[in-house]
């Protein structure tokens, strides 16, 4: 099941996380796809730390966000090195690692949510019905006309 959301979600090209019951598939399955690939099966949330505003979109409301509440301290891919990391992070890195692992935290939460038959417009505090530009995908073909892919070429430049 696993292997089919992430096919689905590599042919739509503008997603980061899909739940199988978005696409049909009765399971409580899930997956993520920020820092690295993540599955989700039978997933909860056991503990929650740091409210956080954040602005999510979902598939299944296309051209629609709206600002909701999440928790932004929780990890779930690689190791979290602190707010005050040397080293490899004195290059800058570091504040997008952290943004990556909110928007990770935040994702994996939102896919949980669709497994539990909520909708981020039930979470929705303020809705924004425009996006105004589209955003470069991490797997799309980066814009620069390099031909590598957005993460390995342009991205956080």
């Amino acid at each position: 099941i696993a292997t089919e959301l992430f096919e689905i979600l590599n042919k739509r090209k503008d997603g980061i996380g899909l739940a199988a019951n978005q696409v049909g598939i009765d399971a409580a399955v899930a997956v993520v796809n920020v820092r690295e690939p993540i599955v989700l099966i039978n997933p909860e949330i056991v503990s929650r730390e740091t409210e956080i505003p954040y602005y999510e979109g979902c598939l299944s409301f296309p051209g629609k966000g709206c600002h909701t509440k999440r928790y932004g301290t929780m990890v779930f891919s690689g190791v979290d090195t602190g707010e005050e990391a040397k080293g490899t992070w004195e290059d800058g890195q570091q504040k997008q690692n952290r943004e990556l692992r909110t928007l990770e935290a935040v994702c994996v939460q939102h896919e949980i949510d669709h497994l539990n038959g909520m909708r981020i417009l039930d979470r929705a505090q303020e809705l924004t019905i425009r996006r105004t530009e589209r955003k470069i995908g991490r797997n799309e073909k980066c814009p620069c006309g390099s031909g590598k892919k957005y993460k390995k070429c342009c991205i956080g430049k």
